[in-house]
């Protein structure tokens, strides 16, 4: 067993994941002292970044009270911090009423248990009761339904909130990462609970945790304008989606996906801030073509199935995204949003890095001039990873590819993170 000195500022991190918004943690000279994910891979990675952290790898459910038992071996008394990134796919906008009716009626879709992972994450919050709780995710969080221990349905951070407020209190708030000078547009839901006194006298004055805003889209009101994908990403070796030039020998990581021959016509064909959907003919140089667009369908936004496919003028085939249908034979254009196969643009942070952002498709991660997707070098950029130490290997070997887009997209910049935990110790002192 790994041991450990007394520290101020000890540490649980639960669905760790790799550890990347740890790295925020680490920043603060915090100590992470334990730390759960179900994974496999991902708590081998872990171990390799943190190696004096004890790891317990497996099913929060089924490891609650081990994890309990871990930290209290430990003898260093409550955590300062409990951080927690239980995942909450399958997410329900529906109010509890009409859940509540569905299920009578027997028209209530199967649950997505993950929605519930809240529940033993409480569970070890209130046996181990930490001074502060910090939980991130997305911003649809907020409208979740869940069921509760006792079969009952109601809004997850109404359920914690209920759970806390005997000896808590704290709120959930939608932070843009932009805000905070991190080159991404990227929405999360940051929840902060406190017991300690000195944070519920600060939350009494402020009602809210987090530090103040750094920068903003105008720049006005004495903040810094938002950091864009020029800035940080603008002077990188160039690379294409070709055999032979979709790699840079000199920086790890940075490297994109070799696309198919038709896929990279559509895409050297596409201009800037532009979408393949809307490319025009390269045989004649007309222009006139309809465009993709959106339609409204049953009241909500729809991507168009009717987008002419060839010239109106001489009938040559568009370089837009198109298929040839199995069942008729004939080619038609691919089902998409027009975000879809869209270049970004230099002069505004990036969107949302998902774990999708080395496929063309994926929404607006072409890249603003190039021929390609996002680099793999520069997701962990916009991500703010390499402002920090993080190896992508185990045991000297790198990871998978495929593995090291996935835990570059589920995580949180750590650079949020190290700025809120900058701002919980503030309040401590």
């Amino acid at each position: 067993m790994v041991q450990h000195r007394k520290s101020k500022y000890n540490v649980l991190s639960l669905f760790s994941s790799a550890g990347i918004g740890e790295l925020g943690i680490k920043a603060c000279n915090m100590d992470i002292l334990l730390s759960n994910e179900l994974i496999k891979e991902r708590c081998t990675l872990y171990q390799e970044n943190y190696p004096e952290t004890e790891s317990l790898c497996g099913d929060i459910w089924q490891l609650k009270d081990e994890i309990i038992s871990a930290w209290k071996s430990k003898e260093v008394g409550s955590p300062f911090l409990i951080y927690a990134t239980p995942p909450c796919q399958g997410m329900s906008f529906n109010s509890i009423g009409k859940i509540q009716k569905e299920i009578r009626d027997g028209r209530r879709p199967k649950e997505d248990p993950r929605n519930r992972l809240i529940i033993p994450t409480l569970y070890i919050i209130k046996k181990l009761r930490p001074e502060w709780v910090l939980l991130e995710n997305v911003p649809e969080m907020q409208n979740t339904i869940i069921r509760t221990e006792n079969n009952k349905y109601v809004n997850i951070i109404e359920y914690i909130t209920s759970q806390l407020s005997d000896e808590y209190c704290g709120k959930a708030e939608i932070v843009n990462c932009a805000d905070y000078g991190i080159p991404q547009k990227r929405e999360r839901l940051i929840t902060i609970f406190t017991r300690s006194t000195k944070g519920k006298l600060f939350f009494e004055s402020q009602d809210t945790f987090l530090p103040s805003k750094t920068h903003s889209e105008s720049g006005i009101g004495g903040k810094k304008k938002w950091v864009t994908l020029q800035e940080v990403i603008g002077d990188l070796p160039k690379l294409s989606s070709e055999a032979g030039k979709n790699e840079c020998p000199t920086i790890p990581w940075h490297m994109v996906p070799i696309m198919k021959k038709e896929k990279f016509w559509w895409v050297e064909n596409t201009p800037y801030n532009e979408t393949a959907y809307n490319n025009q003919c390269v045989s004649c140089g007309y222009d006139g073509t309809p465009r993709h667009g959106m339609c409204m369908m049953d009241g909500r936004h729809q991507s168009r199935k009717n987008t002419p496919i060839y010239c109106e003028k001489c009938g040559a085939l568009l370089p837009r995204p198109t298929m040839i249908d199995k069942e008729t034979g004939k080619r038609r254009i691919i089902k998409g949003f027009d975000s879809a196969y869209r270049r970004m643009t230099w002069d505004t942070p990036a969107g949302t890095i998902t774990q999708n952002f080395q496929y063309e498709a994926s929404d607006k991660k072409l890249h603003p001039d190039q021929n390609r997707t996002l680099s793999i070098y520069e997701a962990m950029v916009l991500q703010t990873i390499t402002d920090y130490v993080f190896k992508f290997e185990i045991n000297g070997k790198p990871i998978r590819r495929n593995l090291c887009c996935k835990i570059i997209g589920e995580s949180v910049p750590p650079k949020l993170i190290e700025l809120i935990i900058k701002q919980v110790i503030k309040i401590s002192k």
